[in-house]
């Protein structure tokens, strides 16, 4: 089914015809429309029309709204002071507009004009290290982002840039090569947490040894030397730990209801092949030029604290190559392989500096331009309850797997208050704390401006009032309830009703829901998305305590009329949330 206009694009384009017609001269002319609190809609675009034309805005005002029809879509338009246009649009109106919303599977929602190819770089963990608070924003936004731009039609790639390569791996190797039975499994079904525990005393004793062993020390650093070189048995090393992180990986993942595919896992490692042509591009074309023996890029606008310029070192003067040399790397194989139009990094706003010179680098050498953009999605830091940086009470980083365990406990224990009223099983009860507390966790991330910092407060985020996910899953399972208390009554829209104040609000609010998600897409910003449906489940609580839909039943058409709008809510609430990668149960 082919898109449905929002009444905002109907109500814009019947002003704008009329614009056009009082001043051709103008030409296509923005009237400047938005919600307004003093009818549904204000349209501003007239008063800098009128200077630019040297007209009285109040008179031209005044001739577009007699150009204006009245009656099937503007119920009324009025000029306000200098030459607002204060418009309400009639009842029917806002039902034929949800009844075609409601019989779409994508409740209306446009697919993008000119889809391109997005390739996301989000949820970036370390080979051989314990995930912690600090991997959970990029992971989240990064998979609100894929789901929402997915949604708009456009072909998304997904990239986990894992760290799986560097000299820390010369000790660990060794280490394993010298005691070959630490990442011995006890079964064939391996836990997360058994391979998180094997790495961890693993990468202990190794650190351990060689801090203390200088023979060891330089077998050590010999083996990243063959690392480098790709030497078989190195490499199959390697490789068992990058196997042992992965099933890690996948466990915490899986707490986070995500889903990681093997294939989307292109970590450091996966560039090495190109790094040298990488280095050999930059130097031929001058991009890159060499410093004291180093291959650096530098930027008039980059400065350290003596005032010299800092560069973007490429290649350091041992030969070794720095991350800038693996990011470049993976530009070109972005662009050039996978046929990216835009490349998305949700990388720690702290390395901003980084990323800037990076994609300034790719500009010069001609690996971005204006048809392929990159741009960092920077988030701030998640904060404990003090304000300052998330450790435990030891001061350590809060290991990534405790914070979710503890947030599905608490959760768990919030449902389980409510199970009986609403007749959940005990497997209905764990089920429900685990998509509760998750969806707390992102939630709480997700509604907030992804470059702000956040406080993460467990006892907030599982609060069933407030900007919480927890308020509109129990609003979307509320919703539920209803259609199901409903029995024989069935949802019906009946566009020749008058509407309540609390109804159309309600209306207006479901409608934007298409332009909502077009801009939440646009601008990367999932927060708008969580904006939007915490405001649609306050209007839906509004609406449900003004209009009677069980009891006291109201007359059938007016009853049916507002089973519709129950389950329209209810369809929005759960595809706006599933962009968000949050679960809506049933009952709760």
């Amino acid at each position: 089914m082919a898109s449905v206009p929002s009444l905002a694009s109907s109500v814009n384009q019947r002003v704008a015809d009329a614009l056009a017609s009082a001043l051709p001269e103008a030409g296509a002319a923005d009237p400047l429309l938005r919600r307004s609190d003093r009818a549904d809609f204000q349209a501003n675009g007239i008063l800098a029309l009128a200077k630019k034309a040297k007209a009285n805005p109040r008179e031209l005002a005044t001739t577009v709204v007699e150009g204006i029809p009245t009656g099937d879509l503007i119920r009324e338009i009025e000029v306000s002071g200098p030459g607002f246009l204060n418009i309400t649009v009639a009842d029917k109106a806002i039902i034929e507009t949800l009844a075609a919303r409601a019989g779409d599977d994508r409740l209306g929602v446009p697919l993008a004009a000119n889809p391109g190819t997005t390739v996301i770089d989000y949820a970036q963990p370390n080979v051989a290290k314990e995930m912690h608070v600090g991997h959970l924003r990029s992971a989240v936004i990064g998979a609100a982002m894929v789901e929402i731009l997915e949604f708009t039609g456009e072909k998304v790639i997904r990239r986990h840039h894992i760290g799986d390569w560097g000299t820390q791996f010369g000790m660990l190797i060794q280490y394993l090569l010298e005691h070959p039975h630490e990442l011995d499994h006890k079964s064939d079904e391996v836990s997360g947490e058994e391979a998180m525990s094997n790495l961890n005393r693993l990468y202990k004793a190794s650190r351990a040894l060689f801090d203390s062993d200088e023979e060891f020390k330089t077998r050590a650093r010999a083996r990243v030397v063959d690392l480098q070189a790709g030497e078989p048995e190195t490499l199959a090393l390697w490789q068992r730990f990058v196997d042992e992180s992965k099933i890690y990986f996948y466990s915490v993942f899986n707490k986070l209801d995500m889903d990681i595919q093997d294939p989307d896992v292109v970590g450091e490692s996966g560039y090495n092949d190109m790094l040298v042509e990488t280095c050999r591009l930059l130097e031929e074309s001058g991009v890159a030029v060499r410093s004291n023996g180093a291959l650096c890029v530098f930027f008039e606008d980059v400065k350290g604290p003596d005032g010299n310029p800092t560069p973007l070192i490429v290649q350091k003067s041992d030969g070794g190559f720095g991350y800038a040399a693996t990011d470049l790397s993976a530009i070109r194989d972005r662009v050039g392989k996978l046929g990216a139009t835009e490349l998305i990094y949700v990388v720690d706003a702290r390395q901003s500096l980084h990323f800037k010179m990076v994609f300034e680098t790719a500009r010069r050498a001609g690996w971005l331009n204006d048809e392929v953009k990159a741009v960092q999605l920077a988030f701030g830091t998640v904060l404990g309850k003090d304000g300052k940086p998330f450790k435990t009470r030891e001061g350590e980083t809060v290991r990534l797997v405790d914070l979710l365990d503890e947030a599905v406990e608490r959760a768990t224990a919030v449902v389980r208050e409510k199970a009986e009223k609403v007749g959940l099983t005990e497997a209905e009860i764990v089920e429900n704390g685990q998509y509760v507390g998750i969806g707390a966790v992102k939630y709480a991330d997700l509604s907030t401006s992804a470059a702000r910092d956040y406080k993460f407060d467990l006892d907030q985020m599982v609060s069933l009032n407030g900007d919480t996910s927890v308020y509109l899953q129990y609003a979307y399972a509320r919703i539920r309830s209803i259609l199901r208390k409903a029995g024989d009554r069935k949802p019906v829209a009946h566009p020749e009703l008058e509407l309540a104040p609390s109804e159309r609000a309600l209306g207006l609010h479901l409608d934007g829901f298409g332009e909502l998600i077009a801009e939440a897409a646009a601008e990367h910003a999932p927060h708008k998305v969580a904006a939007y449906l915490y405001q649609l489940s306050s209007l839906f609580t509004t609406f449900y305590t003004e209009c009677p839909v069980i009891k006291p039943e109201p007359e059938q058409v007016v009853g049916e009329n507002r089973l519709f709008l129950c389950e329209l809510t209810a369809r929005t609430l759960s595809k706006g949330m599933s962009l968000l990668g949050i679960r809506t149960p049933e009952k709760l």
